[in-house]
C-alpha cells in the first residue's frame, strides 16, 4: 500500500460556501471523504490536511516527503507566491502533484504562474473535485512505478 497526503492551503476550509460558482458546492470534508474512499479502492492510505498558515503547510510537506508519501497539493493562493512551499517539496524530494478546482489559466493573469509547478510531477486543474481524483490516481501510479510495481 502506498501513502498519499492530500494537502490543502488557505481558504479551502470554506469550500461549499466560498464562491460556489468558481469552486463548486462540495465542502472540503466531502471531497476528502471521496478521496479516502477512492484511495482505499486504489490501495492507497490517504491522509488529508488543511491549513491557512504557510508554515504549517511547509511542515505537512516535510512530514509527508520524509515518510515517502506522495503529495497532492492544492496550495491555493500560495501557488502563485510561495517559494517556501516550492523549496519544501524540493528539500524532501517529494513526489507531488499540484491540483486546483478551477482552471487557473482561464482566470486572472496573476493565477497563470505557479511557483510550485516546476518541482511537481504534474498539474491538474479545472475539473472541480474530480481534479483531486485524477491527481490521486496519477500519484498512486507514479509511486507504484517508483517502487517497481505495475503503474497501470
Amino acid at each position: 500500500m502506498v501513502a498519499v497526503h492530500i494537502i490543502n492551503g488557505p481558504n479551502l476550509n470554506l469550500l461549499g460556501v466560498r464562491e460556489p460558482q468558481t469552486y463548486g458546492s462540495l465542502t472540503l470534508a466531502a471531497i476528502e471523504q471521496r478521496l479516502v474512499e477512492l484511495g482505499a479502492r486504489l490501495g492507497a492510505d490517504v491522509t488529508c490536511r488543511q491549513s491557512n498558515v504557510e508554515g504549517e503547510l511547509v511542515e505537512f510537506i516535510h512530514e509527508a516527503g520524509l515518510a515517502g508519501a506522495g503529495i497532492v497539493l492544492n496550495a491555493a493562493a500560495y501557488t502563485h507566491t510561495s517559494i517556501a512551499l516550492r523549496d519544501a517539496i524540493k528539500a524532501v524530494d517529494a513526489v507531488a502533484i499540484e491540483v486546483h478546482l478551477s482552471n487557473v489559466h482561464a482566470r486572472e493573469a496573476f493565477r497563470h504562474h505557479s511557483t510550485i509547478a516546476p518541482v511537481c510531477a504534474g498539474v491538474i486543474c479545472g475539473f472541480g473535485p474530480v481534479s483531486y481524483e485524477l491527481a490521486l490516481d496519477a500519484i498512486v501510479r507514479i509511486l507504484r512505478q517508483r517502487h517497481g510495481a505495475d503503474g497501470n
